[in-house]
Protein backbone atom coordinates (compact mmCIF):
# COMPACT_ATOMS: atom_id res chain seq x y z
CA UNK A 1 0.00 0.00 0.00
CA UNK A 2 0.72 3.56 -0.67
CA UNK A 3 -0.74 6.59 1.10
CA UNK A 4 -0.66 9.80 -1.03
CA UNK A 5 1.26 12.93 0.50
CA UNK A 6 -0.51 16.44 0.20
CA UNK A 7 2.38 17.80 1.57
CA UNK A 8 5.50 16.53 0.02
CA UNK A 9 7.93 19.33 0.38
CA UNK A 10 6.76 20.54 4.05
CA UNK A 11 5.98 23.73 2.81
CA UNK A 12 1.94 24.04 2.03
CA UNK A 13 2.96 27.03 -0.78
CA UNK A 14 5.91 25.17 -2.32
CA UNK A 15 3.44 21.37 -2.50
CA UNK A 16 0.75 23.11 -4.46
CA UNK A 17 3.13 24.95 -6.48
CA UNK A 18 4.48 21.75 -7.63
CA UNK A 19 1.23 20.36 -7.54
CA UNK A 20 0.17 22.95 -10.46
CA UNK A 21 3.22 22.52 -12.81
CA UNK A 22 1.64 19.80 -14.93
CA UNK A 23 -1.64 21.24 -15.97
CA UNK A 24 0.13 25.07 -16.31
CA UNK A 25 2.59 23.48 -18.57
CA UNK A 26 -0.15 22.04 -20.26
CA UNK A 27 -2.06 24.80 -20.76
CA UNK A 28 1.14 27.48 -21.83
CA UNK A 29 2.05 25.06 -24.20
CA UNK A 30 -1.38 25.13 -25.74
CA UNK A 31 -2.45 28.75 -25.54
CA UNK A 32 1.15 29.53 -26.84
CA UNK A 33 0.20 27.85 -30.24
CA UNK A 34 3.71 27.04 -31.23
CA UNK A 35 3.11 23.34 -29.86
CA UNK A 36 0.53 20.87 -31.43
CA UNK A 37 -1.98 19.77 -29.06
CA UNK A 38 -0.96 16.30 -29.06
CA UNK A 39 2.90 17.53 -28.50
CA UNK A 40 1.81 19.32 -25.83
CA UNK A 41 -0.62 16.93 -23.96
CA UNK A 42 2.14 13.87 -24.53
CA UNK A 43 4.75 17.02 -23.01
CA UNK A 44 2.77 17.89 -20.02
CA UNK A 45 1.34 14.16 -19.20
CA UNK A 46 5.64 13.18 -18.77
CA UNK A 47 6.20 16.16 -16.58
CA UNK A 48 3.26 14.84 -14.36
CA UNK A 49 4.66 11.46 -14.15
CA UNK A 50 8.11 13.22 -12.88
CA UNK A 51 6.16 15.20 -10.40
CA UNK A 52 3.73 12.54 -9.32
CA UNK A 53 6.88 10.35 -8.69
CA UNK A 54 10.25 12.70 -7.97
CA UNK A 55 8.03 14.96 -5.54
CA UNK A 56 5.14 12.97 -4.23
CA UNK A 57 6.76 9.81 -3.87
CA UNK A 58 4.18 7.84 -5.74
CA UNK A 59 5.99 4.84 -7.08
CA UNK A 60 7.37 4.62 -10.61
CA UNK A 61 5.17 1.00 -11.22
CA UNK A 62 1.89 2.52 -9.83
CA UNK A 63 2.86 5.97 -12.04
CA UNK A 64 2.83 4.32 -15.27
CA UNK A 65 0.23 2.30 -14.86
CA UNK A 66 -2.12 5.38 -13.73
CA UNK A 67 -1.05 6.90 -17.27
CA UNK A 68 -1.72 3.76 -19.06
CA UNK A 69 -5.05 3.85 -16.97
CA UNK A 70 -6.21 6.98 -18.35
CA UNK A 71 -4.99 6.54 -22.24
CA UNK A 72 -7.71 4.02 -22.39
CA UNK A 73 -10.41 5.34 -20.22
CA UNK A 74 -9.28 8.38 -23.00
CA UNK A 75 -10.69 6.90 -25.65
CA UNK A 76 -13.67 5.07 -23.42
CA UNK A 77 -15.51 6.19 -23.47
CA UNK A 78 -14.67 10.61 -24.71
CA UNK A 79 -12.86 9.70 -27.54
CA UNK A 80 -15.46 6.90 -28.53
CA UNK A 81 -18.22 9.47 -28.30
CA UNK A 82 -16.08 11.97 -30.95
CA UNK A 83 -14.77 9.43 -33.22
CA UNK A 84 -18.67 8.52 -33.51
CA UNK A 85 -20.21 12.03 -33.85
CA UNK A 86 -17.87 12.74 -36.12
CA UNK A 87 -18.76 9.84 -38.21
CA UNK A 88 -22.55 10.49 -38.44
CA UNK A 89 -22.10 14.75 -39.23
CA UNK A 90 -19.67 13.11 -42.47
CA UNK A 91 -22.77 11.01 -43.17
CA UNK A 92 -25.55 13.39 -43.15
CA UNK A 93 -22.78 15.73 -45.38
CA UNK A 94 -22.36 12.85 -47.80
CA UNK A 95 -25.97 11.98 -48.10
CA UNK A 96 -27.07 16.02 -48.66
CA UNK A 97 -29.14 15.98 -45.64
CA UNK A 98 -26.71 18.23 -43.41
CA UNK A 99 -27.56 21.15 -46.45
CA UNK A 100 -31.62 20.03 -45.61
CA UNK A 101 -30.82 21.10 -41.85
CA UNK A 102 -28.71 23.82 -42.91
CA UNK A 103 -32.44 25.09 -45.35
CA UNK A 104 -34.45 23.93 -42.17
CA UNK A 105 -32.94 25.97 -39.91
CA UNK A 106 -32.56 29.26 -42.16
CA UNK A 107 -35.98 28.64 -42.64
CA UNK A 108 -36.80 29.24 -38.85
CA UNK A 109 -34.31 32.53 -39.03
CA UNK A 110 -31.28 33.95 -41.19
CA UNK A 111 -30.30 35.73 -38.48
CA UNK A 112 -26.54 34.42 -36.90
CA UNK A 113 -27.50 35.29 -33.64
CA UNK A 114 -30.92 33.51 -33.40
CA UNK A 115 -29.53 30.54 -34.53
CA UNK A 116 -26.70 30.65 -32.38
CA UNK A 117 -29.63 30.75 -29.62
CA UNK A 118 -31.08 27.98 -30.84
CA UNK A 119 -28.43 25.87 -32.22
CA UNK A 120 -25.45 26.03 -29.47
CA UNK A 121 -27.50 27.07 -26.34
CA UNK A 122 -30.76 25.33 -26.52
CA UNK A 123 -30.36 22.31 -29.02
CA UNK A 124 -27.05 21.88 -27.33
CA UNK A 125 -28.05 21.75 -23.69
CA UNK A 126 -30.42 18.78 -24.91
CA UNK A 127 -27.29 16.36 -26.15
CA UNK A 128 -25.72 17.92 -22.62
CA UNK A 129 -28.82 16.64 -20.89
CA UNK A 130 -29.04 13.13 -23.17
CA UNK A 131 -25.28 12.26 -23.27
CA UNK A 132 -23.21 14.87 -22.37
CA UNK A 133 -19.26 13.52 -22.16
CA UNK A 134 -18.31 16.21 -25.26
CA UNK A 135 -21.23 15.18 -27.30
CA UNK A 136 -23.27 18.74 -27.24
CA UNK A 137 -19.83 20.58 -28.31
CA UNK A 138 -18.99 18.09 -31.31
CA UNK A 139 -22.53 18.45 -32.81
CA UNK A 140 -23.27 22.19 -32.60
CA UNK A 141 -19.77 22.35 -33.72
CA UNK A 142 -19.89 20.46 -36.66
CA UNK A 143 -23.52 22.20 -37.73
CA UNK A 144 -22.35 25.86 -37.28
CA UNK A 145 -19.31 25.16 -39.22
CA UNK A 146 -21.98 23.35 -41.55
CA UNK A 147 -23.57 26.65 -41.88
CA UNK A 148 -20.96 28.76 -42.87
CA UNK A 149 -19.80 30.16 -39.16
CA UNK A 150 -16.03 30.31 -38.91
CA UNK A 151 -14.06 27.79 -37.42
CA UNK A 152 -13.26 30.17 -34.14
CA UNK A 153 -16.83 31.43 -33.85
CA UNK A 154 -18.15 27.29 -34.26
CA UNK A 155 -15.83 26.17 -31.75
CA UNK A 156 -15.46 29.11 -29.49
CA UNK A 157 -19.05 29.50 -29.38
CA UNK A 158 -20.40 26.57 -28.73
CA UNK A 159 -18.21 25.84 -25.81
CA UNK A 160 -19.51 29.36 -24.00
CA UNK A 161 -22.95 27.70 -24.79
CA UNK A 162 -22.14 24.55 -23.27
CA UNK A 163 -21.80 25.65 -19.44
CA UNK A 164 -25.47 26.03 -17.57
CA UNK A 165 -26.44 22.56 -18.81
CA UNK A 166 -23.32 20.74 -18.08
CA UNK A 167 -24.07 20.38 -14.11
CA UNK A 168 -27.12 17.87 -15.12
CA UNK A 169 -25.67 16.29 -18.10
CA UNK A 170 -26.14 12.90 -19.33
CA UNK A 171 -29.66 12.69 -17.18
CA UNK A 172 -27.81 13.54 -14.10
CA UNK A 173 -25.02 11.88 -14.42
CA UNK A 174 -22.66 14.86 -11.87
CA UNK A 175 -25.22 14.80 -9.48
CA UNK A 176 -25.39 11.05 -8.84
CA UNK A 177 -21.60 11.28 -8.84
CA UNK A 178 -21.69 14.07 -6.18
CA UNK A 179 -24.18 12.08 -3.93
CA UNK A 180 -22.28 8.87 -4.44
CA UNK A 181 -19.21 10.22 -3.31
CA UNK A 182 -20.98 13.03 -0.24
CA UNK A 183 -23.34 10.64 0.72
CA UNK A 184 -25.88 13.44 0.64
CA UNK A 185 -29.32 12.92 -0.93
CA UNK A 186 -29.19 13.56 -4.76
CA UNK A 187 -32.63 15.11 -4.81
CA UNK A 188 -31.42 17.77 -2.32
CA UNK A 189 -28.14 18.34 -4.27
CA UNK A 190 -30.19 18.64 -7.72
CA UNK A 191 -32.40 21.08 -6.07
CA UNK A 192 -29.71 22.93 -4.61
CA UNK A 193 -28.02 23.53 -8.00
CA UNK A 194 -31.36 24.79 -9.40
CA UNK A 195 -30.99 27.48 -7.30
CA UNK A 196 -27.76 28.85 -8.68
CA UNK A 197 -27.61 28.02 -11.95
CA UNK A 198 -30.69 29.15 -13.32
CA UNK A 199 -29.06 32.79 -12.82
CA UNK A 200 -26.35 31.74 -15.34
CA UNK A 201 -28.95 30.54 -17.76
CA UNK A 202 -30.17 33.63 -18.30
CA UNK A 203 -26.96 35.15 -18.38
CA UNK A 204 -24.94 33.42 -20.77
CA UNK A 205 -27.38 33.26 -23.65
CA UNK A 206 -26.70 37.09 -23.66
CA UNK A 207 -22.96 36.85 -22.88
CA UNK A 208 -23.30 34.30 -26.02
CA UNK A 209 -24.58 36.74 -28.32
CA UNK A 210 -22.37 39.58 -26.85
CA UNK A 211 -19.16 37.37 -27.67
CA UNK A 212 -20.37 36.79 -30.66
CA UNK A 213 -21.53 39.70 -31.94
CA UNK A 214 -20.63 42.68 -29.30
CA UNK A 215 -22.93 44.74 -27.26
CA UNK A 216 -25.15 46.55 -30.17
CA UNK A 217 -25.17 43.35 -31.71
CA UNK A 218 -26.94 41.56 -28.54
CA UNK A 219 -28.84 44.13 -27.73
CA UNK A 220 -30.96 44.80 -30.92
CA UNK A 221 -31.95 41.14 -30.46
CA UNK A 222 -32.87 40.90 -26.45
CA UNK A 223 -36.37 39.75 -26.27
CA UNK A 224 -35.55 36.75 -28.24
CA UNK A 225 -31.96 36.23 -26.21
CA UNK A 226 -34.47 37.36 -22.73
CA UNK A 227 -37.49 34.52 -23.86
CA UNK A 228 -34.68 31.74 -24.68
CA UNK A 229 -33.23 32.20 -21.01
CA UNK A 230 -36.40 32.66 -19.59
CA UNK A 231 -37.48 29.50 -21.50
CA UNK A 232 -34.51 27.27 -19.97
CA UNK A 233 -34.21 29.27 -16.54
CA UNK A 234 -37.64 29.27 -15.17
CA UNK A 235 -38.05 24.82 -16.10
CA UNK A 236 -34.18 24.36 -14.73
CA UNK A 237 -35.15 25.52 -11.67
CA UNK A 238 -38.82 24.09 -11.06
CA UNK A 239 -37.63 20.65 -12.53
CA UNK A 240 -34.46 20.49 -10.48
CA UNK A 241 -36.51 21.64 -7.28
CA UNK A 242 -40.27 19.98 -7.55
CA UNK A 243 -39.39 16.64 -9.62
CA UNK A 244 -36.27 15.44 -10.12
CA UNK A 245 -32.66 15.93 -11.38
CA UNK A 246 -32.13 13.53 -14.01
CA UNK A 247 -34.65 15.13 -16.61
CA UNK A 248 -33.21 18.83 -16.13
CA UNK A 249 -31.44 19.32 -19.39
CA UNK A 250 -33.99 17.54 -21.67
CA UNK A 251 -37.39 19.32 -20.18
CA UNK A 252 -35.30 22.50 -20.14
CA UNK A 253 -33.96 22.74 -23.40
CA UNK A 254 -37.05 21.48 -25.25
CA UNK A 255 -39.24 24.25 -23.42
CA UNK A 256 -36.55 26.39 -24.51
CA UNK A 257 -36.50 25.37 -28.03
CA UNK A 258 -40.08 25.14 -28.44
CA UNK A 259 -40.15 28.74 -27.37
CA UNK A 260 -37.76 30.57 -28.97
CA UNK A 261 -39.28 28.85 -32.04
CA UNK A 262 -42.62 30.21 -31.35
CA UNK A 263 -41.41 33.63 -30.65
CA UNK A 264 -39.68 33.79 -34.01
CA UNK A 265 -43.08 33.31 -35.51
CA UNK A 266 -44.55 36.69 -34.35
CA UNK A 267 -41.04 38.78 -34.14
CA UNK A 268 -37.80 39.31 -36.26
CA UNK A 269 -35.01 41.58 -35.85
CA UNK A 270 -35.14 44.65 -37.83
CA UNK A 271 -31.88 44.17 -39.10
CA UNK A 272 -30.45 40.49 -40.13
CA UNK A 273 -27.17 39.76 -39.05
CA UNK A 274 -26.35 37.71 -41.26
CA UNK A 275 -22.07 37.63 -41.28
CA UNK A 276 -20.88 34.21 -39.82
CA UNK A 277 -17.55 35.41 -38.33
CA UNK A 278 -16.87 36.72 -35.07
CA UNK A 279 -16.87 40.28 -34.93
CA UNK A 280 -13.64 42.59 -34.36
CA UNK A 281 -11.63 39.04 -34.85
CA UNK A 282 -9.15 38.05 -37.59
CA UNK A 283 -9.26 35.19 -38.79
CA UNK A 284 -7.28 35.04 -41.54
CA UNK A 285 -5.56 31.85 -40.55
CA UNK A 286 -8.90 29.51 -41.02
CA UNK A 287 -8.89 27.08 -43.35
CA UNK A 288 -12.09 26.97 -44.56
CA UNK A 289 -13.29 29.26 -47.48
CA UNK A 290 -15.86 31.62 -47.20
CA UNK A 291 -19.34 30.88 -46.23
CA UNK A 292 -21.47 30.77 -48.73
CA UNK A 293 -25.13 32.05 -48.94
CA UNK A 294 -27.90 30.14 -47.40
CA UNK A 295 -30.28 28.65 -49.60
CA UNK A 296 -33.74 29.13 -47.23
CA UNK A 297 -36.24 27.94 -49.91
CA UNK A 298 -38.71 26.73 -48.49
CA UNK A 299 -38.14 22.43 -47.57
CA UNK A 300 -41.53 20.57 -48.10
CA UNK A 301 -42.29 18.50 -45.40
CA UNK A 302 -40.79 14.99 -46.77
CA UNK A 303 -37.60 17.13 -47.12
CA UNK A 304 -37.66 18.76 -43.64
CA UNK A 305 -38.47 15.14 -42.15
CA UNK A 306 -35.55 14.00 -44.14
CA UNK A 307 -33.39 16.70 -43.25
CA UNK A 308 -34.42 15.84 -39.36
CA UNK A 309 -34.50 12.07 -39.05
CA UNK A 310 -30.81 11.45 -38.38
CA UNK A 311 -31.07 13.70 -35.52
CA UNK A 312 -34.37 12.50 -34.25
CA UNK A 313 -33.20 9.21 -34.38
CA UNK A 314 -29.62 10.50 -32.01
CA UNK A 315 -32.38 11.67 -29.63
CA UNK A 316 -34.22 8.37 -29.15
CA UNK A 317 -30.99 6.67 -29.13
CA UNK A 318 -29.53 8.87 -26.66
CA UNK A 319 -32.85 8.89 -24.60
CA UNK A 320 -32.51 5.29 -24.53
CA UNK A 321 -28.72 4.73 -23.51
CA UNK A 322 -29.07 7.33 -20.67
CA UNK A 323 -31.88 5.60 -19.11
CA UNK A 324 -30.64 3.79 -15.99
CA UNK A 325 -32.68 0.72 -16.23
CA UNK A 326 -31.06 0.30 -19.76
CA UNK A 327 -28.09 0.73 -18.25
CA UNK A 328 -28.61 -1.39 -15.21
CA UNK A 329 -29.62 -4.14 -17.70
CA UNK A 330 -26.78 -3.77 -20.32
CA UNK A 331 -23.80 -3.43 -17.91
CA UNK A 332 -25.09 -6.77 -15.73
CA UNK A 333 -24.82 -8.65 -19.37
CA UNK A 334 -22.19 -6.80 -21.22
CA UNK A 335 -19.37 -5.36 -18.96
CA UNK A 336 -15.70 -6.20 -18.35
CA UNK A 337 -14.36 -4.79 -15.05
CA UNK A 338 -10.30 -5.08 -15.55
CA UNK A 339 -8.45 -4.06 -12.08
CA UNK A 340 -5.48 -2.75 -12.78
CA UNK A 341 -2.91 -4.97 -11.15
CA UNK A 342 -0.39 -3.38 -8.43
CA UNK A 343 -2.45 -0.25 -8.68
CA UNK A 344 -6.19 -1.04 -7.46
CA UNK A 345 -7.00 -0.40 -4.28
CA UNK A 346 -2.71 -0.46 -3.49
CA UNK A 347 -3.37 3.47 -3.27
CA UNK A 348 -4.72 4.99 0.52
CA UNK A 349 -6.64 8.71 -0.19
CA UNK A 350 -6.33 10.18 3.57
CA UNK A 351 -7.46 12.84 5.70
CA UNK A 352 -7.81 15.50 5.49
CA UNK A 353 -9.09 14.63 1.93
CA UNK A 354 -10.70 11.45 3.49
CA UNK A 355 -12.51 11.32 6.89
CA UNK A 356 -10.37 7.53 7.15
CA UNK A 357 -7.64 5.93 5.19
CA UNK A 358 -9.85 5.04 1.90
CA UNK A 359 -8.15 2.72 -1.10
CA UNK A 360 -8.64 4.19 -4.27
CA UNK A 361 -9.91 1.74 -7.35
CA UNK A 362 -8.03 1.61 -10.12
CA UNK A 363 -10.88 -0.33 -12.54
CA UNK A 364 -11.02 0.07 -16.42
CA UNK A 365 -15.20 -0.63 -17.15
CA UNK A 366 -15.58 -1.89 -20.41
CA UNK A 367 -19.49 -1.61 -20.19
CA UNK A 368 -19.02 -1.38 -24.11
CA UNK A 369 -23.05 -1.66 -24.87
CA UNK A 370 -23.98 1.36 -22.85
CA UNK A 371 -20.96 3.71 -23.83
CA UNK A 372 -22.64 7.26 -25.18
CA UNK A 373 -20.26 6.74 -28.31
CA UNK A 374 -21.82 2.78 -29.05
CA UNK A 375 -25.61 4.10 -28.71
CA UNK A 376 -23.78 7.04 -31.35
CA UNK A 377 -22.46 4.72 -33.27
CA UNK A 378 -25.56 2.66 -33.39
CA UNK A 379 -27.75 5.81 -34.68
CA UNK A 380 -25.52 6.51 -37.11
CA UNK A 381 -25.02 3.14 -38.61
CA UNK A 382 -29.36 3.18 -38.60
CA UNK A 383 -29.27 6.47 -40.28
CA UNK A 384 -27.11 5.71 -42.89
CA UNK A 385 -28.77 2.44 -43.95
CA UNK A 386 -32.26 4.54 -43.71
CA UNK A 387 -30.27 7.33 -45.84
CA UNK A 388 -29.40 4.83 -48.64
CA UNK A 389 -25.44 3.83 -47.31
CA UNK A 390 -25.02 0.58 -48.54
CA UNK A 391 -22.52 -1.26 -45.56
CA UNK A 392 -19.40 -1.70 -47.62
CA UNK A 393 -19.42 2.30 -48.18
CA UNK A 394 -20.25 2.58 -44.60
CA UNK A 395 -17.26 1.06 -43.44
CA UNK A 396 -14.83 3.37 -45.52
CA UNK A 397 -16.83 6.17 -44.23
CA UNK A 398 -15.88 5.05 -40.90
CA UNK A 399 -12.40 4.30 -41.87
CA UNK A 400 -11.71 8.12 -43.11
CA UNK A 401 -13.58 9.29 -40.00
CA UNK A 402 -10.92 7.29 -38.22
CA UNK A 403 -7.44 9.20 -40.23
CA UNK A 404 -9.45 12.03 -39.61
CA UNK A 405 -9.59 12.31 -36.30
CA UNK A 406 -6.26 9.86 -35.40
CA UNK A 407 -4.29 12.95 -34.01
CA UNK A 408 -7.40 14.22 -31.71
CA UNK A 409 -8.21 10.83 -30.58
CA UNK A 410 -4.17 10.61 -29.43
CA UNK A 411 -4.70 14.45 -27.98
CA UNK A 412 -7.47 13.39 -25.84
CA UNK A 413 -6.11 10.15 -24.56
CA UNK A 414 -2.57 11.85 -23.23
CA UNK A 415 -4.97 14.53 -21.58
CA UNK A 416 -7.24 11.75 -19.44
CA UNK A 417 -3.69 10.26 -18.45
CA UNK A 418 -2.64 13.42 -16.93
CA UNK A 419 -6.21 13.57 -14.81
CA UNK A 420 -5.68 10.22 -13.88
CA UNK A 421 -2.62 9.77 -12.89
CA UNK A 422 -2.77 13.62 -11.00
CA UNK A 423 -5.66 11.98 -9.06
CA UNK A 424 -4.00 8.61 -7.95
CA UNK A 425 -1.16 10.70 -7.06
CA UNK A 426 -2.62 12.95 -4.66
CA UNK A 427 -2.24 15.90 -6.87
CA UNK A 428 -5.46 17.84 -7.31
CA UNK A 429 -5.98 17.01 -4.24
CA UNK A 430 -2.83 18.93 -2.87
CA UNK A 431 -4.59 21.61 -5.46
CA UNK A 432 -7.60 20.96 -3.72
CA UNK A 433 -6.60 22.08 -0.14
CA UNK A 434 -4.96 25.27 -1.21
CA UNK A 435 -8.57 26.14 -1.86
CA UNK A 436 -10.20 24.85 1.17
CA UNK A 437 -7.36 26.85 3.29
CA UNK A 438 -9.13 30.28 2.38
CA UNK A 439 -11.29 30.38 5.54
CA UNK A 440 -13.99 32.92 5.50
CA UNK A 441 -13.71 33.06 1.51
CA UNK A 442 -14.22 29.33 0.85
CA UNK A 443 -17.33 29.80 -0.71
CA UNK A 444 -16.03 31.90 -3.22
CA UNK A 445 -12.48 29.85 -3.47
CA UNK A 446 -14.40 26.09 -3.20
CA UNK A 447 -16.59 27.34 -5.97
CA UNK A 448 -13.43 27.74 -8.26
CA UNK A 449 -12.11 24.72 -7.06
CA UNK A 450 -14.81 23.07 -9.15
CA UNK A 451 -13.98 24.66 -12.10
CA UNK A 452 -10.45 23.77 -11.41
CA UNK A 453 -11.56 20.12 -11.00
CA UNK A 454 -13.42 20.04 -14.91
CA UNK A 455 -10.47 22.20 -16.05
CA UNK A 456 -8.57 19.19 -15.02
CA UNK A 457 -10.63 16.26 -15.94
CA UNK A 458 -13.05 17.28 -18.38
CA UNK A 459 -16.00 16.10 -16.74
CA UNK A 460 -18.11 17.77 -13.76
CA UNK A 461 -18.72 14.39 -12.70
CA UNK A 462 -14.82 13.41 -12.44
CA UNK A 463 -14.96 17.12 -10.78
CA UNK A 464 -17.51 16.39 -8.52
CA UNK A 465 -16.01 12.72 -7.66
CA UNK A 466 -12.87 14.01 -7.02
CA UNK A 467 -13.31 17.44 -5.23
CA UNK A 468 -17.16 17.12 -3.52
CA UNK A 469 -16.29 14.95 -0.40
CA UNK A 470 -13.25 17.31 0.30
CA UNK A 471 -16.32 20.50 -0.35
CA UNK A 472 -18.42 19.23 2.20
CA UNK A 473 -15.38 18.02 4.92
CA UNK A 474 -14.05 21.68 4.78
CA UNK A 475 -17.80 22.75 4.92
CA UNK A 476 -18.79 21.53 8.19
CA UNK A 477 -15.47 22.69 9.64
CA UNK A 478 -15.92 26.07 8.89
CA UNK A 479 -19.63 25.46 9.80
CA UNK A 480 -21.17 26.35 6.00
CA UNK A 481 -23.83 24.30 4.61
CA UNK A 482 -22.05 21.22 3.14
CA UNK A 483 -25.45 21.08 0.82
CA UNK A 484 -24.40 24.58 -0.61
CA UNK A 485 -20.92 23.88 -1.02
CA UNK A 486 -21.02 20.50 -2.63
CA UNK A 487 -23.72 22.05 -4.87
CA UNK A 488 -21.33 24.76 -5.92
CA UNK A 489 -18.50 21.89 -6.46
CA UNK A 490 -20.98 21.31 -9.60
CA UNK A 491 -21.75 24.92 -10.33
CA UNK A 492 -18.76 26.19 -10.63
CA UNK A 493 -17.26 23.30 -12.40
CA UNK A 494 -19.48 24.18 -15.34
CA UNK A 495 -17.82 27.03 -16.02
CA UNK A 496 -14.37 25.29 -16.25
CA UNK A 497 -15.91 23.07 -19.50
CA UNK A 498 -15.07 25.76 -22.14
CA UNK A 499 -11.22 25.22 -21.19
CA UNK A 500 -11.09 22.14 -20.40
CA UNK A 501 -8.22 20.72 -22.88
CA UNK A 502 -10.31 18.08 -23.89
CA UNK A 503 -13.49 20.07 -24.81
CA UNK A 504 -11.31 21.98 -26.74
CA UNK A 505 -9.72 19.13 -28.60
CA UNK A 506 -13.73 18.10 -29.29
CA UNK A 507 -14.55 21.66 -31.12
CA UNK A 508 -11.47 21.63 -33.19
CA UNK A 509 -11.84 18.36 -34.33
CA UNK A 510 -15.74 19.21 -34.80
CA UNK A 511 -14.89 22.16 -36.61
CA UNK A 512 -11.89 20.64 -38.51
CA UNK A 513 -9.89 23.47 -37.26
CA UNK A 514 -6.97 20.98 -36.47
CA UNK A 515 -3.81 22.65 -34.55
CA UNK A 516 -5.60 25.80 -33.57
CA UNK A 517 -6.74 24.50 -30.06
CA UNK A 518 -4.15 27.43 -28.63
CA UNK A 519 -6.37 29.87 -30.20
CA UNK A 520 -9.68 28.39 -29.04
CA UNK A 521 -8.26 28.36 -25.41
CA UNK A 522 -6.89 31.85 -25.50
CA UNK A 523 -10.83 32.99 -27.06
CA UNK A 524 -12.56 31.47 -24.12
CA UNK A 525 -10.52 31.61 -21.34
CA UNK A 526 -11.72 34.83 -20.11
CA UNK A 527 -14.84 33.95 -20.56
CA UNK A 528 -14.62 30.85 -18.45
CA UNK A 529 -13.08 32.33 -15.25
CA UNK A 530 -15.09 35.27 -15.20
CA UNK A 531 -18.25 33.38 -15.32
CA UNK A 532 -17.06 30.87 -12.96
CA UNK A 533 -15.83 34.25 -10.65
CA UNK A 534 -19.44 35.23 -10.84
CA UNK A 535 -20.65 31.98 -9.63
CA UNK A 536 -18.13 32.38 -6.67
CA UNK A 537 -19.84 36.18 -5.93
CA UNK A 538 -23.47 34.22 -5.88
CA UNK A 539 -22.34 31.10 -4.01
CA UNK A 540 -20.74 33.69 -1.22
CA UNK A 541 -24.26 35.46 -1.00
CA UNK A 542 -25.85 32.37 -0.35
CA UNK A 543 -23.75 31.58 2.01
CA UNK A 544 -23.41 34.88 4.44
CA UNK A 545 -26.35 37.50 2.77
CA UNK A 546 -29.51 37.61 3.61
CA UNK A 547 -32.75 37.22 1.45
CA UNK A 548 -29.65 34.53 -0.33
CA UNK A 549 -29.39 32.52 2.23
CA UNK A 550 -33.15 31.69 2.75
CA UNK A 551 -32.32 29.60 -0.91
CA UNK A 552 -29.78 27.37 1.05
CA UNK A 553 -31.18 23.92 1.36
CA UNK A 554 -30.13 22.21 4.78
Amino acid sequence: MWDQHYNPLGNAALSTIAAAVPVVTLLVLIASGKVKAHLAAIIALVVANVIAIVIFTMPTNMSIRASLLGVVIGFFPIGWIVLNVIFLYRITVETGRFELLQRAIGGVTTDRRLQLLLIAFAFGAFFEGASGFGTPVAITGAILIGLGFSPLAASGLSLIANTAPVAYGALGTPIQGLASVTGLDPYVLGAMVGRQLPFFSLIVPFWLIWAFAGFRGMITIWPAVLVTGVSFAVPQFVISNYINPWIVDIGASLISMGCLILFLQVWQPRELWLSPALRGKDESAATMAPAKPLNTAKLSQAQLWSALLPWIIVCVVMLIWGNGAFKTWANAIFTWNYQVPELHNMINKVPPVAAKPTPEGAVFSFTYLTFTGTGMLIAAIISGFLMGFSPLKMIGEYGRTIKLCAISLITISAMLAIGTLTRLSGVDATLGLAFAATGVLYPFFGTLLGWLGVALTGSDTASNVLFGNLQKITAEQLGLSPVLMAAANSSGGVMGKMIDAQSIVVASTATNWYGHEGTILRYVFLHSIVLACLVGVLVTLQAYVYPFTEMVLK
